[in-house]
């Protein structure tokens, strides 16, 4: 017989083995997909997010049902503590030793909007109590990631080669009984051919931590908004 330990050595290689290729096939399948685009349909369609990018390379798209008023689920989207998750955190590790990320000096403040405001990250349009659009140009393969917010009226027209745009919102719409139904969709373009070639890459690559750490958002964000709603 063999020993436990080996036994158990043996079926951890196979696990790791497993994994690594699943990965690899998922960013294989991810490259090959990329700039095949769902443009949104009924309640996805967003107006306020079609002024600033109309047409995108990527689309990203999550909802979950609140029972709490739009404002209120809102409010509590953009005081988000996201980054106090484990795995959320894992998933940025895990990026900062792929791409040999320095420590980042001075601690981010609390909440999720103040947080990306702080990162670089610009307002470019609100629609109050219902939806925020956020917005930076960026080159997110570099080690050292810098966001550069635009003024709105700069940022659909911005074509300087080498970089992404990326918008993104928080919204969260009225619903029946008194509840609503937060949405967040992130879009991406690519300003030229060889930013799009090391973008299409690095998407391939890190897009499975990027929408693993929009869906785990949503299970906090629920829970906040309705233990606020319900005045506790």
């Amino acid at each position: 017989m063999r020993p436990p330990r080996g036994r158990a050595l043996r079926w951890m290689a196979a696990g790791v083995g497993l994994v690594a290729g699943a990965y690899a096939t998922y960013v294989g399948m991810a490259w090959c997909r990329y700039g095949t685009t769902t443009v949104g349909s009924g309640d996805d369609v967003d107006p306020l997010l079609d002024e600033f990018m109309p047409s995108y390379e990527v689309a990203e798209r999550h909802h979950i049902r609140v029972a709490a008023p739009a404002a209120v689920t809102l409010a509590a989207a953009a005081a988000l503590e996201f980054q106090e998750g484990a795995m959320v955190r894992a998933i940025f590790r895990a990026r900062e030793l792929v791409l040999g990320t320095a420590p980042r000096g001075e601690p981010l403040p609390k909440g999720l909007l103040e947080q990306v405001k702080a990162l670089g990250w610009g307002v470019l349009a609100e629609n109050p109590g219902r939806e925020i659009v956020m917005g930076a140009v960026t080159r997110p393969w570099e080690a050292d990631v810098v966001f550069q917010a635009l003024r709105p009226d700069q940022f659909s027209a911005f074509r300087e080669p080498g970089y992404v745009k990326i918008a993104w919102t928080l919204r969260a719409d009225p619903a029946e009984n008194g509840g609503s139904i937060f949405r967040t969709e992130t879009r991406v373009t690519t300003t030229d051919p060889e930013a799009r070639r090391r973008f299409r890459w690095y998407w391939a690559r890190f897009s499975p931590g990027i929408i693993l750490i929009r869906h785990f958002m949503l299970g906090p964000l629920k829970k906040a908004a309705e233990r606020t709603s319900r005045g506790l």
